[in-house]
């Protein structure tokens, strides 16, 4: 009897050494092993583009412009072309095709061995109909995953994040967003590079603070607004650096509570941490678990 005792014990502890060991084990995440780019639009000096173009291999770098945001898409690929070959670039071009058109095999083979793709700026409710829900999209995506850069300004910034802000508000489209209202600034489907937070561009240049506010406060989000002839390095974790001219902000809702709003929509929040960073600096947004 006193050996069975002994016998269960053992068993005892150690299933719950087990047990313990698979509580504090976490999931590796398979974070991408490239970086993003994203430009709050502006002028695109040699110096970022250059940060660009060695993220995406330097010299070896074979670079593919997506200018679909743009209202002359050929003649703004062409530009953008001209612009990395400038620079040094050797193996760059850009993709032109129609709508429906993006899976076709003469499209997708231009993606083989790419190291850097770049969206050009825009109006990026063009470029979102032409590519969600495509394997053209899935393979920039996989561009990404792989140890590419993806790239984009302006127009071609607002498409990084999920949530994306289409430009258009709801309420009064003629007051310039001069409200932070609940539903106001409308918003799409982008294509998700960025999933932690919501990516506004021409940030301080335009004075966005009241479009993007009321998203972080709606949608209890972190919000990044970038400026002009500034960008963002995001690495795999999520975490950025900032280069360029101008500067970023970042507000990052520390509430407890739901968001509140009046009878006219007007919110409120009792909790946004404020950040402005400038060039050279680090940072990582936080995010709720």
């Amino acid at each position: 009897m006193k050996k069975l005792s002994i016998i269960y014990c053992a068993l005892f502890l150690f299933s719950a050494c087990q047990t313990a060991e698979q509580k504090t084990e976490e999931p590796v995440k398979n974070l991408p092993k490239g970086h993003l780019f994203i430009l709050g639009g502006g002028d695109r000096t040699p110096q970022l583009m250059g940060r660009f173009i060695d993220l995406a291999g330097g010299k070896d770098a074979k670079i593919l412009i997506v200018p679909f945001a743009s209202e002359d898409a050929e003649g703004t690929g062409a530009y953008q072309v001209e612009e990395l070959q400038n620079l040094g670039c050797t193996a760059v071009e850009y993709v032109f095709f129609a709508k429906g058109e993006a899976d076709l095999d003469t499209n997708l083979l231009k993606l083989d061995g790419v190291t850097g793709v770049f969206f050009s700026g825009g109006d990026q409710n063009r470029l979102t109909p032409m590519l969600l829900g495509t394997t053209f999209l899935e393979k920039i995506k996989e561009i990404y995953r792989q140890g590419g850069v993806v790239g984009g300004t302006s127009a071609g910034a607002a498409v990084m994040s999920k949530i994306m802000i289409t430009g258009e508000e709801k309420n009064d489209p003629e007051s310039n967003f001069s409200c932070i209202k609940d539903g106001n600034v409308l918003t799409s489907e982008g294509f998700g590079f960025v999933d932690f937070a919501v990516i506004d561009q021409h940030f301080i240049q335009r004075k966005r603070e009241n479009r993007l506010l009321s998203l972080v406060v709606e949608h209890q989000m972190p919000g990044i607004g970038i400026d002009e002839s500034t960008a963002i390095i995001v690495s795999g974790d999520g975490s950025f650096e900032v280069a360029g001219h101008r500067s970023v902000m970042v507000f990052e809702p520390q509430s407890t509570t739901p968001p509140r709003s009046d009878a006219d929509g007007n919110m409120s929040s009792d909790g946004i941490l404020l950040k402005i960073l400038l060039s050279g600096d680090h940072y990582k947004v936080k995010t709720k678990e």
